[in-house]
C-alpha cells in the first residue's frame, strides 16, 4: 500500500466534494461535473491501490 497514493486520492476526493458543493452555491454546472469527475478519479485511485494490496498479499502467501 502506498500511503502517498492513498493520501493523494483522499485529497482529490475532498477537492471534488468541495468543488461540487461550491457549484450548488454558484449554480455553475461545469464546476459540479468537474467535482464529480475528481471524485470518480479518487475512487479509481483507491481501487488501483486495493488491487496492488491484493496482489501483494497473494504473492506473500505463495
Amino acid at each position: 500500500m502506498s500511503l502517498e497514493q492513498r493520501a493523494a486520492a483522499v485529497a482529490k476526493n475532498i477537492e471534488g466534494k468541495i468543488q461540487e458543493a461550491a457549484s450548488e452555491i454558484t449554480g455553475d454546472p461545469k464546476d459540479k461535473i468537474e467535482g464529480q469527475v475528481k471524485q470518480e478519479q479518487a475512487a479509481a485511485m483507491h481501487a488501483k491501490e486495493d488491487m496492488k494490496d491484493s496482489a501483494k498479499e497473494m504473492i506473500d502467501r505463495a
